[in-house]
């Protein structure tokens, strides 16, 4: 047998490679379609409830609901790793499935907004477990060379229906009400997701073992506390990946919770709130299929540095402009950026991981990568709450600008292979 494979089981072999894995690759892109789209029904239709149905008046407390979003997310995004080496992958995504079952109807029937708050840190464990896991079983399937393909693919699936869905929700609101009829989109989608992982997913854990057999071995085993030090500040590029992942979604936290606040106080109604709010991960998720390859063929930092800059552009055009058709052009370009940084960082910290702790390396940078949805709402609506909207988003630019900076400054380009 050659060392591209290794017999699994009599009849049977494990291989690394788009092409010998596809059918699992394209049923676990279609499973990250339905947890994306468990996010989606919240861009442009929750931060509306808030003031809408429950009459809150601070921005802080509306965006409350990202807040606990990221926090529990981002850890559920640092234990994912540890629980997908010792129990496997497809258990810790069929569990993520599991806990965002209740999640839709828990909005739906949500009598404060308490409940919307309870809902979202349900959601935090879904996406923390079960995206995850999405991630870290294509990057198992294909192996060492096709790290930035594999997470562009896997990242165009998730926020198309992001913004897909947040379209449709906006659609759906304009016409029926912010509830309960946007909603329903989520039950369908925490069903079928449940049902595809449980009965059509198979874990990935042979692939690692073939990979980590070709790959240099570690001297000694390494611990969960040496992978954090190592991810968070001990290593520079990994140190580099996480802070620009954090500043990254702390932009997307502050967007999600901001800009249908910022557009509906220049009196945009809740559709074309909505058309803004799909744009933006609808760029995003479509334009990963080319710039994960890129990663590939040019480098991980200069798409990073450039994404970050494009995505400081954007946000400084949103909060200077008062139409619509700026608005659109500064969503195209925050999503142009992030799709430059989103699939370069992961598959940068996959380059810096060995495959021995690379799981763990990946729930690091994404604990950090995904605090920054709670940090990103939470400053942005007690500055929103002291000087403005538009200062806000002001702020956060700024903050996404400097960040590339630090990339730009510090990080080493690194081979994949």
């Amino acid at each position: 047998m050659s060392d591209a494979s290794v017999s699994q089981s009599a009849g049977s072999a494990v291989r690394l490679g788009l092409k010998e894995n596809w059918r699992q690759f394209a049923l676990l892109m279609l499973v990250n379609a339905f947890v994306g789209g468990m996010v989606g029904i919240e861009r442009t239709v929750v931060p509306l409830i808030g003031p809408e149905e429950f009459g809150i008046e601070s921005t802080t407390l509306v965006v409350s609901f990202i807040v606990s979003f990221g926090v529990v997310k981002a850890l559920a995004n640092l234990v994912s790793g540890q629980l997908a080496d010792t129990w496997g992958r497809k258990r810790v995504l069929v569990l993520g499935w599991l806990v965002g079952l209740p999640v839709p109807f828990m909005i739906i029937w949500a009598p404060s907004w308490g409940w919307v708050i309870a809902a979202n840190a349900l959601l935090g464990v879904n996406q923390g477990l079960a995206w995850s896991m999405t991630v870290v079983m294509k990057v198992d399937l294909v192996g060492p060379k096709s790290r930035g393909l594999a997470v562009g693919l896997n990242e165009f699936a998730g926020y198309l229906a992001v913004g897909v869905t947040a379209f449709l929700t906006g659609y759906l609101a304009s016409r029926y009400g912010l509830r309960p009829v946007p909603i329903y989109l989520g039950i369908g989608y925490a069903v079928v997701g449940t049902v595809l992982s449980v009965l059509l997913i198979r874990d990935t854990r042979g692939h690692l073992r073939l990979e980590t057999s070709a790959h240099a071995q570690q001297s000694a085993p390494i611990s969960f506390r040496e992978v954090f030090a190592l991810t968070s500040f001990r290593d520079r590029n990994l140190f580099a990946a996480s802070q620009a992942g954090l500043v990254n979604n702390l932009n997307d936290g502050m967007s999600w919770g901001i800009f249908p606040l910022f557009f509906a106080s220049f009196g945009l109604g809740v559709e074309r709130i909505g058309i803004l709010k799909a744009i933006y991960p609808a760029t995003w998720g479509i334009l990963q299929i080319v710039t994960g390859p890129l990663s590939d063929r040019w480098g991980r930092k200069g798409l990073i540095v450039a994404g970050m800059w494009i995505q400081a552009g954007g946000l400084f055009l949103t909060a200077a402009t008062s139409r619509f058709e700026w608005w659109l052009v500064g969503s195209l370009l925050l999503g142009l950026g992030t799709a430059m940084v989103y699939p370069s960082l992961i598959a940068a910290v996959s380059d810096a991981s060995h495959p021995s702790w690379r799981a763990r390396s990946l729930s690091v940078y994404r604990f950090w990568r995904d605090l920054g949805y709670a940090i990103g709402a939470l400053s942005a609506g007690l500055i929103a709450d002291r000087f403005g909207l538009s200062s806000a988003i002001t702020s956060i630019a700024a903050l996404t600008f400097l960040s590339g900076t630090v990339v730009a400054m510090l990080m080493r380009e690194r081979s994949p292979h």
